[in-house]
C-alpha cells in the first residue's frame, strides 16, 4: 500500500519541503544565537557569560531552603477560623450540605440521581398483606 504513485509522490513532495524549511530554520535559528551571517564559519561565540547567567548549584539550592523557611513562615501566620469544611465521603457533601467548589454541576447532578436511588433501595415498601399474614394478625 505504501509504494502508490501517489504516495511516492508525497514523499518526494515532503523531502523538497525538508530540505527548503530546514534551511529557514537554520537561518532563524542563528538570528537568535546572534551568530552573524558575513562572518566566517568558524566564529568562536561570545563568552557565555555574556549570553546566560551562570549560578552554582550551592546558590539555587542555598535559595529554595530561604523561599521553604519563607512559606513556612506564612503558613504559620495564618488564622485558624474554625470554618474547615468537614466532608462526607459517602455523600460528599460538607457539614453544611454543600458540594466541594472543585465539583462541577453535571457531576453534583448526577451523584443526587445516584442517591435518590440508593435512598429509594434501602426504603421498604409497604407489601399488600398476603392471606397467611392476615390470619396471623387476628390470631
Amino acid at each position: 500500500m505504501a509504494k502508490s504513485l501517489r504516495s511516492k509522490w508525497k514523499r518526494k513532495c515532503r523531502a523538497i519541503k525538508r530540505v527548503r524549511y530546514g534551511e529557514k530554520e537554520l537561518t532563524r535559528l542563528k538570528k537568535t544565537l546572534g551568530i552573524d551571517e558575513n562572518a566566517p564559519i568558524d566564529t568562536e561565540m561570545k563568552e557565555i557569560q555574556d549570553i546566560a547567567t551562570v549560578t552554582s548549584a550551592a546558590a539555587i539550592k542555598e535559595s529554595k531552603n530561604v523561599k521553604e523557611n519563607e512559606t513556612e513562615n506564612v503558613e504559620n501566620e495564618k488564622m485558624d477560623d474554625g470554618t474547615a469544611r468537614i466532608y462526607n465521603k459517602k455523600t460528599m457533601r460538607d457539614q453544611y450540605g454543600n458540594y466541594p467548589v472543585w465539583m462541577n454541576h453535571r457531576k453534583i447532578v448526577k451523584h443526587k440521581k445516584g442517591r435518590a436511588k440508593t435512598q429509594k433501595a434501602t426504603t421498604k415498601k409497604d407489601k399488600r398483606l398476603t392471606r397467611k399474614d392476615k390470619k396471623k394478625i387476628k390470631d
